[in-house]
C-alpha cells in the first residue's frame, strides 16, 4: 500500500494498517515545508541533518543530539543536510494510539507521581542521553539486515522506550496520555454521530451522550469534520432523504420522523435548505426521468 501523505522516500515503505512499524529514513535530497499528513503518533531519531517541524500555532526544530514524539496529524516539514556530501537520516517508529492506550493501561503506575494537567501539544522534544543513544543503535543494528523488525519485537522496544522515558521525563508522560485521551475522545463521538445521524438527537444530547460540554463537543467536531455538527448532520440527513424520495417507496411525510424531525414543515424547509427545492418536487423530478 502507498502512503502519499508522507515524504517520498516513504512511500511504499510502510502499511497504514500497521499498528507499528519501524524503519531508517536516508535521503541525499533536502525538503522545504513539504505538507504531510501523519496518519499515525512518530518517534522521529534523527541521525543527521536538521528538521524542522511547523504546526498552526507553533513549530519546533531539532538537531541529532535530540529526538521528537510527533502526534497525528498535519504538519509542515523540513528537512535539511546539514554538511556539504552529507545526507539527511533518520529511524521512525510510526505507532497507533491503541498501543499508546494499551500502555497505560498496563502501566498504570507511570502516571502516579505526575504534575497536573499540562497543556496539550503536537510534539515532545528530548534530549538524547548513553541510554537513548545507544537504543537508537539497537534499532539501526536490527534494520541494517534489510529485514523489517517483527511485530513482536517492534512492540518490545516500544515499551522499553516510553517506560524510559516515564522514569527520566515523567511529567511529559501526562502529555502522551493526553494525545490518548483526546484521540478514544474523537472516536467516541465519531461512533456517536455515526450511530445516531438518523435517530432525533440534537447537538447538545450529542454533547452528553459524548460525556462533553457542548462548546468542547462542537469544537472537538469541527476538527474532525472541518464543519459544524448542525451543517454536517443537516447535509447528511438530506442526503439519506434524497435517497429515499428517488426510490419512490416513501414520501416526506412517511419519512421526516425518521430523520430526526418532529414535524414536516421544518423537515421541508431544511431540505429546501440543502436542495433548493421541496422534497415533493426533487420526488417528481427523479421519477420522471
Amino acid at each position: 500500500m502507498i502512503d502519499n501523505t508522507l515524504p517520498a522516500d516513504l512511500r511504499g515503505v510502510r502499511d497504514p494498517a500497521d499498528q507499528l512499524s519501524i524503519f531508517c529514513y536516508d535521503s541525499a535530497v533536502a525538503s522545504v515545508k513539504a505538507k504531510i499528513t501523519l496518519p499515525q503518533n512518530l518517534f522521529s531519531f534523527l541521525l543527521e541533518g536538521e528538521k524542522t517541524v511547523h504546526y498552526a500555532g507553533t513549530q519546533v526544530k531539532i538537531n541529532p543530539q535530540q529526538f521528537l514524539l510527533l502526534s497525528a496529524g498535519n504538519c509542515l516539514m523540513s528537512e535539511k543536510i546539514a554538511a556539504e556530501g552529507g545526507r539527511y537520516r533518520s529511524i521512525l517508529i510510526f505507532f497507533d494510539n491503541v498501543l499508546l492506550a494499551d500502555f497505560f493501561n498496563r502501566h498504570p503506575q507511570v502516571l502516579a507521581t505526575t504534575p497536573g494537567r499540562i497543556p496539550e501539544t503536537p510534539f515532545l522534544l528530548f534530549e538524547k542521553d548513553p541510554f537513548l543513544f545507544n537504543f537508537i543503535a539497537s534499532l539501526g543494528f536490527m534494520l541494517a539486515s534489510g529485514q523489517p523488525i517483527s511485530t513482536h519485537m517492534g512492540r518490545i522496544k516500544l515499551e522499553e522506550l516510553l517506560l524510559y522515558l516515564s522514569e527520566h521525563y515523567p511529567g511529559e508522560i501526562q502529555k502522551l496520555q493526553s494525545v490518548c485521551q483526546q484521540v478514544e475522545a474523537d472516536m467516541l463521538i465519531r461512533q456517536a454521530v455515526t450511530a445516531n445521524m438518523d435517530n432525533n438527537i440534537t447537538v447538545e444530547e450529542f454533547a452528553f451522550l459524548c460525556n462533553t460540554s457542548l462548546s468542547t463537543f462542537k469544537r472537538r467536531f469541527a476538527k474532525i469534520y472541518g464543519t459544524s455538527p448542525y451543517k454536517w448532520l443537516l447535509e447528511k440527513r438530506m442526503q439519506k432523504a434524497a435517497q429515499m424520495l428517488t426510490r419512490g417507496e416513501y414520501k416526506a411525510s412517511e419519512i421526516y420522523y425518521e430523520l430526526g424531525y418532529e414535524n414536516l414543515s421544518s423537515f421541508i424547509q431544511s431540505f429546501k435548505q440543502v436542495h433548493g427545492i421541496t422534497p415533493r418536487q426533487y420526488q417528481s423530478g427523479k421519477l420522471n426521468v
